[in-house]
């Protein structure tokens, strides 16, 4: 049976670090020029609706966020021998869920307010909502999957969850515009 092992700042050599993180992040670029290709689908809402791209980032972020507390938090548990995939799975869906919703009526008034534009202020709420309520789930996938197959999730989950977090972002953002705007 296969051991994982642990990346140890403090006592792994930096050859072996090396070799543990870069995987993920060359991944982690792969995925990311994918995700400019991805940006690009959507020319014409962000050509006709500017304001579409003031959020892109705030949405990316937020989902992002998101997805870093649930991983950061399971990974601890993973280690420590805590960690039910169920139990969280459950939990962190309706953390997912509640967050998603408060986020998403915040921005919408926001939107509302400074744009004065109802299809905007529904365009930026559902995007936000959509991608924050998939946050956790993508999180607590990729880390579980990343155990299964014995490496250390705190090394290359971050990189590969966040990467496939931004894509579903951009996708679930730039659609719901366009279904709504356009």
């Amino acid at each position: 049976m296969n051991k994982i092992i642990y990346a140890d700042d403090d006592t792994t050599p930096v050859n072996r670090l090396i070799r543990m993180r870069l995987p993920s992040l060359i991944i982690g670029l792969t995925l990311g020029l994918l995700l400019s290709f991805l940006t690009s689908r959507f020319e014409e809402v962000l050509s006709t609706n500017i304001e579409v791209a003031f959020f892109i980032p705030f949405i990316v972020y937020m989902a992002a966020a998101v997805g870093v507390q649930t991983q950061t938090i399971y990974t601890r548990d993973l280690r420590t021998g805590k960690a039910n995939f169920q139990k969280y799975l459950i939990k962190e869906t309706l953390l997912g869920f509640f967050i998603a919703l408060a986020s998403g009526l915040i921005v919408a008034v926001v939107t509302l307010v400074w744009f004065d534009s109802p299809k905007l202020s529904l365009a930026v709420s559902l995007g936000m909502f959509g991608t924050i309520v998939l946050a956790p789930l993508v999180a607590l996938i990729v880390t579980e999957l990343l155990q299964l197959e014995k490496t250390d999730p705190a090394v290359s989950g971050g990189p590969i969850a966040t990467v496939i977090q931004d894509a579903l972002s951009i996708m679930i953002y730039g659609f719901i515009a366009s279904a709504i705007l356009l």
